[in-house]
């Protein structure tokens, strides 16, 4: 029997099957993922195999099926391992907000970096417009411009205020997407403008996988249109970066990518080595400060917010 994973509460996972009913499922065994240490082997949008136990509604998760992509982070919970947001995504929605609170540039820029190494598109959420003042709004567009130049789209909304509402369920549609964003910064508000009876939904869902299990927060999808998903997850503080080599670092800032092949060094690491092509640009105007310093604040482990 074949599922599709829609909530982790620990132990337990929420399974949606192929005629629609929902299983309360657990891993049977440990599994192993590309060798990496996780604190969740099993991660919302992962295609999986089961066995039906001898309880009604629940199941054994036996396999589960080859990831086309993931975005993952450090585990807060446990040192030297990874946790998996979530998988099999079409796109992923970042959430920022410039008040109340302010997303830092680092922040959104280790999200960016991870979606890169998995090829994930991205879209920048500019939240909470309805908080800016004149000053603040121009401030923001120079933002957007700054990414837009590198291939980043981005939509301004409002929750509060329905602005932007519309373009971003047309953005949704026939898509699996993920939410994401720091804590504070209006996402589920957000989701709910955008779906407005998710709250049913979480409701019963909620209801179903919470019967008799100690649960935790996290990601959890949903279907809102035909082949239409949406993953909501909870604020994220920080983001530490996973698995991704210091000399392959560079590639993941696209705005570089034009400027390596033409430093002098093959394993030019574009922080004091002579002949870089990439910190010709920095100087020249040609690369963003601003993402010149997230590069060599992941390129330093820093995983602190900034």
């Amino acid at each position: 029997m074949k599922g599709l994973v829609l909530k982790s509460t620990g132990s337990w996972y929420v399974v949606r099957k192929e005629d629609g009913g929902l299983l309360r499922a657990r891993l049977r065994g440990k599994f192993k993922n590309k060798g990496l240490k996780l604190s969740n082997p099993v991660a919302v949008g992962d295609h999986v195999t089961l066995e039906l136990e001898g309880e009604e509604g629940s199941a054994v998760i036996t396999e589960i099926g080859k990831r086309r992509n993931h975005i993952i982070r450090k585990s807060i919970h446990k040192t030297a391992h990874a946790h998996i947001i979530a998988s099999n995504l079409d796109q992923a929605f970042l959430v920022v907000t410039l008040v109340s609170p302010r997303t830092s540039f680092g922040f959104i820029d280790r999200f960016l970096v991870t979606a890169e190494a998995y090829h994930i598109p991205v879209t920048l959420l500019f939240n909470k417009i309805d908080l800016y003042d004149e000053d603040t709004l121009k401030y923001q567009e120079r933002v957007r411009n700054m990414y837009r130049q590198i291939g980043y789209e981005s939509v301004v909304c409002s929750a509060a205020e329905g602005i932007g509402i519309e373009e971003i369920q047309q953005l949704l549609d026939k898509k699996v997407t993920l939410f994401s964003g720091h804590s504070g910064v209006g996402k589920s508000t957000l989701v709910n403008a955008l779906v407005p009876d998710l709250d049913l939904k979480t409701t019963e869902i909620s209801a179903f996988s919470d019967k008799g299990v100690h649960t935790t927060t996290f990601a959890e999808m949903f279907e809102i249109g035909p082949e239409t998903y949406l993953i909501d997850t909870p604020g994220i503080k920080e983001l530490g970066i996973v698995d991704i080599p210091k000399e392959e670092l560079g590639g993941l800032f696209p705005e570089f990518r034009p400027f390596m092949a033409e430093c002098r060094f093959n394993n030019c690491l574009h922080l004091k080595e002579p002949g870089c092509k990439v910190l010709e640009a920095v100087e020249a105007g040609k690369i963003s400060l601003t993402r010149f310093d997230s590069y060599k604040s992941i390129l330093e482990g820093d995983d602190n917010r900034r």
